[in-house]
């Protein structure tokens, strides 16, 4: 299916400068203190949800609502993530939102409901721009190490995840508050606002940025790769954070203590480290894009299923099955990754699959929690859950099913160009879109 990609102006290609050693060992020191950021600020607020409440004493209401803030934020935020870098650059974009999550996160010390609410809304924001340009970032940086930077890219990410879900209770004692545990998440942001700097300043120093150059994402929507990828990055992000949310909550609701929950926890995060690994090593290899995604399709609904009937004694099944579940995400990040013919148009794609992807996932925590508040327990939005990962086997066979022999999928061509005339004006141009590689 072919569609236009519209432009606000022509812009003026600029190639980067050469890029010493140096520089690349800071872009991949940045690229990881950005990753260890990514999940902390979420997963360590799921893993205190719990006492937050008891603490603030705030409802059943706003306790629904907290969970899903993030990704709400994730949603609009980042739907101006492709503007916000046309006008300021990638990296300058990603270090402004670096500022607001840092920010963010700090607010989120002061113990108070509002000073929650507010500090997540302003962390989350700057997360939103950070999670949407990354994909771009790995391509403008690592343009032939795609697969490998996404992989370490991603066990980072997890690995900051995995930390501070298990460290947050246990802070939380030690500080004697949980919202003083919450707010020391906002030191590493700060560190990872001086370690990205020197990102921020060679970028400016060494590429010429003309205003207005971009693409929009919303004409993708109307492509099959668009929805499929659309699709895939929603389902998984709705079950993600899902669980993210409220598997700690989960467990103590069920008996189990606030730091064994926060272990079970750091464990489901944990294994999704090697899962992803495994996936994306899998996936990268030609014709084997779909069993990935069928794999970890399939082994979440096996945990998801485990949650369900297991007792919480064996709460340490449905973490390990849930956490190679959760071994997607890298995927789905390659898959960006490789879309298109310049950064441009990855970030195009990210911003249309992350924004949109968002907000349908915004369901998720919110609804698992209300639910569980209507019903007095977990089975049906745990059943939910089970469906959607079944549905997410269905729209990875979809995303991979358009491919060369075997399952290897083509990559997208959004072949659409910026062309100028020898004078002011720029022609328009379409876009034939085909399903992304991995």
């Amino acid at each position: 299916m072919a569609t236009s990609l519209h432009t606000a102006a022509p812009a003026t290609a600029t190639a980067p400068a050469p890029r010493s050693r140096a520089v690349v060992v800071v872009s991949v020191v940045a690229l990881v203190l950005i990753g260890l950021n990514l999940r902390a600020g979420i997963t360590g607020a799921s893993a205190l949800l719990h006492d937050l409440q008891e603490t603030l004493g705030y409802g059943a209401f706003t306790a629904s609502v907290i969970p899903s803030i993030p990704t709400l934020c994730f949603a609009v935020a980042g739907a101006a993530t492709a503007w916000l870098t046309s006008r300021l650059g990638l990296e300058k974009a990603i270090m402004g939102a670096l500022v607001l999550l840092a920010a963010g996160l700090l607010l989120r010390g002061i113990p108070a409901t509002g000073m929650l609410l507010a500090g997540t809304v302003v962390g989350m924001s700057g997360l939103a721009v950070c999670n949407v340009a990354m994909p771009s970032f790995i391509r403008e940086h690592f343009a032939h190490r795609t697969a490998l930077m996404t992989s370490v890219y991603t066990v980072t990410m997890t690995t900051g995840a995995t930390v501070s879900a298990v460290i947050a209770v246990p802070m939380a004692q030690a500080l004697g508050s949980p919202s003083l545990a919450l707010g020391a998440i906002g030191i590493l942001a700060t560190v990872t606002c001086l370690g990205f700097l020197p990102v921020a300043l060679h970028a400016h120093r060494h590429r010429t940025h003309q205003r207005g150059a971009g693409i929009s994402p919303w004409p993708l929507l109307r492509t099959r790769t668009g929805k499929l990828t659309t699709a895939i990055f929603a389902v998984q992000s709705l079950l993600a954070y899902a669980l993210l949310s409220w598997f700690p909550y989960l467990l103590t609701n069920r008996g189990m203590s606030a730091t064994d929950s926060g272990v079970m926890f750091g464990l489901m995060q944990l294994v999704s480290v090697p899962a992803g690994m495994i996936l994306i090593a899998l996936g990268s290899r030609p014709g084997m894009l779909r069993l990935a995604f069928y794999l970890a399709s399939g082994i979440m609904s096996v945990g998801v299923s485990a949650l369900l009937v297991l007792p919480v004694d064996l709460a340490a099944v449905p973490a390990v099955l849930l956490g190679f579940g959760l071994g997607i995400f890298p995927l789905v990040m390659m898959v960006i990754s490789r879309s298109g013919n310049s950064t441009a148009e990855t970030t195009a794609l990210s911003t249309l699959a992350q924004s949109t992807g968002y907000l349908l996932a915004t369901a998720g925590p919110f609804g698992m929690g209300l639910l569980h508040s209507a019903t007095g327990g977990w089975t049906l939005p745990l059943s939910l859950l089970l469906v959607l990962a079944l549905v997410q086997m269905v729209v990875a066979h979809l995303l991979t099913s358009n491919s060369e022999p075997g399952t290897r999928v083509r990559r997208t061509a959004f072949v659409a160009r910026l062309r100028r005339g020898s004078t002011t004006s720029t022609t328009s141009t379409t876009s034939t879109t085909s399903t992304t590689e991995g």
